[in-house]
Formats: C-alpha cells, structure tokens, sequence
C-alpha cells in the first residue's frame, strides 16, 4: 500500500439529506426529491432464477441471515477503507469479533492491492445527483493511474467467475460518473471496482472505454424504465370524508 495517498478536492461537495420511503430511498436536492441510484437498479432489476433457486435451496430464513451477514461485513469494511483515505491509517482499530475480524483482513487486502492505483482522493463517500433524474453516494472519487474515476469497495462470498456478474455495478458506476461530469463540467470516462471475497481473495475490474459507454447507456434505459413505473403506479387513494358517510348510512 502508498505511504500516502493525495486527498484534495478541486470540487466542493454538497451535502444532501436522504430520505427512506415506501418506494425506497430519496434524496433532497435544493427543490428536487431524486430517487436514488440503488433504488432504481433493485426496482428496474431483471428476474434472476439463480438467486432464487439459491433461496429455495438454503430457505428464506437462512437466506435472510446470510444477506444480513453480509451487509454488516460490508459496511466495516467500507468504514475501515474510508477511514484509511480520510485520515491516512487504521493503525488504532482493533477487531474483537469474528466479523469484525474478518472484515479487517478484507479491508488490508483491497488497501494492499488496489490502494497502490490510487493517485489522488477528491472525497470519500460523496453525494452525487443528476438533475431531475437520480441522486447516490458514490464511495471514492479522483484519480486511478493518474485519470479521474469513481471507485467503488465491495464485498462477496464467493469471488466472480464471469464480468457478467458485475454488469449491475458497473452502471451504479456509470450512473455516478454521469451525474459528476452534469453537475461539475468532468468528463469522467472510468469506473473501477474493488473487491474482495471473505477468503480475501482481491479482484479488480476496470470500466472504461467503450464498456462505460454500453453502461452508461443500459443506465440511462433503467432510469427511463424507471420513470415510466413510478408514472403506472397508482397513487394512493385520499380519504373522502362525504364517501365515508355516505357508505356509513350518515
């Protein structure tokens, strides 16, 4: 891993207040209420019978707690790996349950190995939006050999046999690059994600060139998809007070 790594801004970087509705999750721009980018992939989201045999095989209850399980491993690591970039180390952070220490371990191997690409930090768990269309938080900003590009840390169980596997990530990535380049005149073209399996097993995927231009565009298709689903659903019907007399005998 670097012994430093740069973290300078040459953008200013707004909060934005977050909201968890019905529908899922939104974030508050100026006048704008924005879906967010992981709520329009769950809800745009293509059956998978993978998953679902999975489900059936191990049971929703087991399934369940291995989801859990793997979302609070997910989000110390994150925590770990956002506190080495923002304050430079982790030197006094001492795991004390199997969890925590296992996703310790996760979080020096994607330091170790995917930290060193790493040129220059602009901010660490950013609020993005793209006017009118979508908000997110993406976890890393800057440069990865020397070009500007959003990061993203994720954990797995098992570690990806097929780039496939990542086609979701990589428009969260799209969607976030998008939405800089609107709001901040960039011209991000680039995408990486870092990951790592409970194994420690690291892997890196880069998202650029013409595959950011097929995400970006399968993104965009989501947000349309999107929209057009929000505009079906029926609003939810209003009290009438003179209805609910008249259907009381009054």
């Amino acid at each position: 891993m670097k012994d430093e790594i740069l973290f300078s801004s040459p953008y200013e970087y707004p909060d934005l207040s977050q909201e968890t509705t019905e529908t899922g999750r939104v974030y508050i721009a100026g006048e704008e209420r924005l879906a967010s980018v992981t709520t329009i992939l769950s809800k745009t989201k293509q059956e998978n019978d993978s998953l679902q045999k999975w489900i059936e095989r191990v049971g929703e209850e087991e399934a369940e707690r291995i989801r859990n399980e793997a979302a609070a491993r997910g989000t110390e690591m994150h925590e770990l790996l956002e506190r080495q970039l923002v304050e430079g180390s982790i030197w006094d952070y001492y795991p004390e349950t199997a969890d925590q220490k296992r996703a310790y371990k996760m979080a020096c191997t994607i330091m170790d190995q995917g930290f060193p690409s790493i040129d220059q930090v602009y901010g660490c768990e950013v609020p993005l939006y793209y006017p009118g269309r979508y908000a997110g938080t993406a976890d890393v900003i800057g440069k990865h050999l020397g070009e500007e590009a959003i990061m993203d840390f994720k954990q797995t169980n098992t570690p990806k046999r097929r780039r496939s596997y990542v086609w979701d990530y990589f428009q969260q990535l799209a969607a976030y690059a998008l939405a800089h380049n609107e709001v901040y005149g960039t011209e991000i073209r680039k995408g990486v994600i870092m990951m790592c399996s409970v194994d420690c097993f690291y892997q890196e995927f880069v998202l650029e060139g013409r595959e950011f231009e097929r995400a970006a565009d399968a993104w965009n298709t989501r947000v349309e998809k999107f929209i057009l689903l929000k505009n079906e659903t029926p609003p939810l019907e209003q009290p009438n007070p003179d209805k609910a007399k008249q259907e009381e005998g009054l």
